[in-house]
């Protein structure tokens, strides 16, 4: 029965890692450019939610920490849109695939720099209160209602973004910036403004996976880079350009981490890093990827 529970819980701590890995490959699979700052502005959300979380705790000390995901949403949002509108769509428009990872780079580590200043390095973390600690029993395993929660937002955010390409005018329009900006542009589609915001949806990704890591964990400003790599093995396990892959590489990593954890007590990552080991030699397009 525990290797079971630990099973289970492995499958919802995945939703937690899909969702650190959807917005990474959204910018890929739109722009085809590999976003270095990722995991940074995971850990920024992080820093503002925890913020945010200070004044609701004194004003509304009743109201749960969840009611954040809105406004750190719409921050990261114009944070995401201003950063590709401002830098980034030059750096694309440059035609040197190398320029944009550079420069995502170096947003990377201003970002770093800027949230040790600003918040120091103590680590940080949100009260998610009763909710941290509430669950219920099924078929005799006990089950944290906030992971249930998280895999729940997780799939939502995955089932809204395929309905909003497959059936919105909007997604039609990513969709052809993306196969070939050239010919979209002589449609009178604008692929700088499509990137804006597909950068801007793409941190409003990591905004909620950072929000919802606070509230399961302490992070520091120099998370970013534990948060990139595991938005990597994401999307590579699941497989570069399939969103539902990036899904299961989640709860492939999350289920890998718990057990070898069941198995080893100090071993914490180690075979989930192992299993991005295993994928990447016998099927290096991933899970959901189709062979060349």
């Amino acid at each position: 029965m525990a290797w079971l529970e630990t099973l289970v819980n492995g499958v919802l701590l995945g939703g937690l890692y899909a969702l650190f890995g959807l917005g990474l490959a959204l910018v890929f699979g739109v722009m085809r450019v590999v976003n270095l700052a990722h995991g940074e502005l995971v850990v920024l959300s992080a820093y503002l939610g925890a913020s945010l979380a200070g004044g609701l705790a004194v004003h509304f000390p009743s109201v749960s920490p969840l009611w954040l995901i809105g406004p750190v949403a719409a921050v990261a949002f114009v944070l995401g849109y201003g950063l590709q509108a401002l830098l980034l769509n030059r750096a694309v428009a440059s035609g040197d695939p190398l320029t944009p990872v550079l420069v995502s780079f170096g947003v990377a580590v201003v970002l770093r720099n800027l949230m040790v200043e600003l918040f120091g390095a103590d680590p940080r973390s949100i009260d998610a209160g009763a909710l941290a600690t509430a669950g219920f029993e099924l078929a005799g395993l006990r089950i944290g209602w906030y992971p249930v929660l998280v895999l729940a937002l997780a799939v939502l955010c995955f089932v809204g973004l395929q309905g909003l390409l497959r059936h919105s005018h909007f997604g039609l329009v990513m969709r052809a910036a993306a196969d070939n900006p050239r010919i979209a542009r002589s449609f009178g589609v604008r692929p700088a403004r499509v990137y804006a915001v597909v950068m801007g949806l793409s941190a409003v990704f990591a905004a909620l996976a950072g929000l919802l890591l606070a509230m399961r964990s302490s992070f520091t400003p120099f998370s970013g880079v534990e948060r990139l790599l595991g938005a990597f093995e994401v999307v590579i396990i699941g497989g570069l350009g399939s969103f539902w892959g990036a899904l299961a590489g989640g709860i492939a990593l999350g289920v890998a981490q718990l057990l070898g954890q069941r198995f080893d007590s100090n071993a914490g990552a180690l075979y989930a890093h192992l299993l991005f080991f295993v994928v990447l030699m016998l099927r290096p397009q991933g899970l959901a990827g189709r062979r060349s």
